[in-house]
C-alpha cells in the first residue's frame, strides 16, 4: 500500500502542478484583453480536485512514510505556489522520503 500511495503522490504533484499553470493561464485570458473566462471555468474546478487530492496523498504517504511534522508542513504549504509540488516531489525523492523501505534482513539458521 506504502508503494502505490507513493506513485499516486508523485503523479498528484505533477498533475497539480500542470494543473495551477493551466489555470494561470485562464486568469491570463480571463483578466487581459480578450476577457474570455473559459479557460478559469475549465482548469478551476480541475485544480481545485487535484489539489485536494495532493493534500490527501501528503497526508498519507506523510503518514505511512513516517515524514516529520515539519517535512508534512513543508508539503502541504507547497500545494499553495505555483509549481512547487514539483520541487518538494524532487526534493522528497533525493532525501529518500519516496524510497522503497529496506527489505528485512533474511534469517540465516544456525546448524
Amino acid at each position: 500500500m506504502r508503494r502505490t500511495a507513493q506513485k499516486l503522490f508523485v503523479v498528484a504533484a505533477i498533475a497539480e502542478a500542470i494543473s495551477w499553470l493551466a489555470l494561470l493561464t485562464g486568469m491570463i485570458f480571463k483578466y487581459g484583453p480578450t476577457g474570455n473566462e473559459i479557460g478559469v471555468q475549465i482548469f478551476g474546478p480541475i485544480h481545485g480536485g487535484l489539489f485536494v487530492a495532493y493534500v490527501g496523498l501528503v497526508l498519507l504517504v506523510s503518514r505511512l512514510g513516517r515524514w516529520s511534522w515539519l517535512v508534512t508542513l513543508v508539503a502541504l504549504a507547497c500545494a499553495v505556489p505555483p509549481l512547487a509540488t514539483l520541487g518538494f516531489e524532487r526534493w522528497a525523492r533525493r532525501r529518500g522520503l519516496l524510497a522503497d523501505p529496506a527489505p528485512a534482513p533474511t534469517p540465516v539458521p544456525v546448524a
